[in-house]
């Protein structure tokens, strides 16, 4: 391991460019109002092309809002020893819009090194470009170190992830059922904490849900000739909100909150004007369950809660559920969670956590095919906020963790 954490310590200025070249090419969905995945693509698959992998292809998403009509996943794999065991680094290229600008002390697609030397400014630093970046760091520093993996390295850069895996994830995994060994182990790096101690092994159940509430709209000096769909939603929300807290109260001390959270989000706007009582109102709700309650009494809960609110407010609710990720754990005992553990002591000297988390990544898709994944990163723990960082240092931290649970698989 020596030679290759060397090789490692030499390959900062290598991160730092892909660092740089990757917030250049902001990778914002269709959805969030971006053109997509495809150009970053196309920089880090002539940087896989550079290295010495194996195979590299594409599973990609046919979609007409994007730029190119693709949304694309790159694999790339570097053959070890054992040609029947692939170590995967699951990654993904998108990331989400800036926010306001206003907020934001540097440019968020223009890379900012601070005076420290170690810590980068700019938008998708941390979520998820550390990720890729440590993956093909990881990948550049076994070859170059000349030492022989005893698995596979397989790299996934996905697409789609920030917006529900359809055109990422889950798309390829519904086209190549055969790409995953039942021996495979997967390393996600979405998650973490600045000490690099977490190791998630499983996820809270996440719904992603858009309620509409439907009145009658009518001017806002007779409001009695109408019925306030904003008025009504509102008290819905609340209901919601309320109810579904004190219904579903466990704790679990695996997790980080160790209970369910079940929080508004986002509000579509309704009607333009002060003076018009709206007849149609929109809001959304993120909600992230423990496991060990069961999906369909949750859906249960919500519609007994909406079916109160039409009764009380003589409204039509109706709810969608925009994405869902519900998935099994990882067992604390798996080969690949103790491996990892391993490694976060001898890389990172700190003693390792085995958690839970309410975020969704990766892991739970593989998780459902019956295979072990472990979540875990050395990270500031900042995405989707103005002025999001990264930590050269800690990329590295992460590269070594990385090459030394893939020298030590079986």
């Amino acid at each position: 391991m020596e030679k290759i954490f060397k090789t490692i310590d030499g390959l900062r200025d290598y991160v730092l460019e892909l660092q740089t070249n990757m917030t250049a090419l902001p990778a914002v969905s269709p959805e969030q109002g971006g053109k997509g995945e495809l150009a970053k693509s196309k920089y880090l698959e002539a940087e896989l092309k550079k290295m010495k992998f194996d195979e590299i292809f594409h599973i990609d998403a046919p979609d007409a809002t994007a730029e190119g009509g693709v949304r694309p996943n790159i694999i790339a794999r570097y053959y070890g020893k054992n040609r029947d065991v692939t170590l995967w680094l699951l990654t993904h290229m998108d990331v989400v819009p800036e926010g306001d600008r206003a907020l934001w002390k540097t440019d968020p697609f223009k890379l900012t090194l601070d005076a420290d030397g170690d810590t980068i400014y700019g938008r998708g630093v941390e979520d998820n470009q550390q990720a890729v970046s440590a993956a093909l760091t990881a990948a550049k520093a076994v070859m170059e170190s000349g030492a022989e993996i005893p698995v596979n390295l397989g790299i996934m850069l996905l697409s789609d992830e920030e917006t529900g895996n359809k055109y990422g994830m889950d798309y390829v995994i519904a086209q190549r059922p055969d790409l995953f060994g039942k021996n495979d182990s997967f390393l996600v790096q979405d998650s973490g904490d600045p000490q690099g101690c977490e190791v998630e092994i499983a996820e809270k159940n996440v719904f992603w849900i858009k309620f509409t509430t439907e009145g009658k709209q009518c001017h806002g000096s007779m409001p009695a000739s109408g019925n306030n769909a904003l008025y009504a939603g509102s008290q819905l929300l609340i209901r919601l909100r309320d109810g579904l807290y004190a219904k579903f109260d466990k704790r679990d001390s695996l997790f980080a909150p160790d209970n369910s959270t079940f929080e508004p989000t986002k509000k579509d706007a309704n009607v333009p004007n002060v003076n018009t009582i709206p007849g149609t109102d929109v809001f959304y709700m993120d909600c992230r369950v423990l496991p060990s309650y069961d999906p369909q009494v949750f859906k249960d809960e919500i519609a007994s809660i909406i079916k109160g609110v039409e009764k009380d407010f003589k409204v039509k609710v109706t709810w969608e559920i925009l994405h869902s990720a519900v998935s099994k754990a990882t067992s604390p005992d798996a080969p690949i969670v103790k491996l990892y553990c391993e490694a976060v002591k001898e890389v990172n000297k700190v003693e390792p956590k085995v958690l839970g988390v309410g975020g969704g990544t990766f892991a739970a898709a593989v998780r459902n095919l019956d295979l072990a994944a472990v979540v875990g990163s050395k990270i500031y723990g900042d995405p989707h906020i103005p002025n999001e960082k990264s930590s050269l240092k800690f990329t590295l931290d992460d590269v070594k963790v990385i090459t030394y649970v893939l020298m030590h698989l079986k």
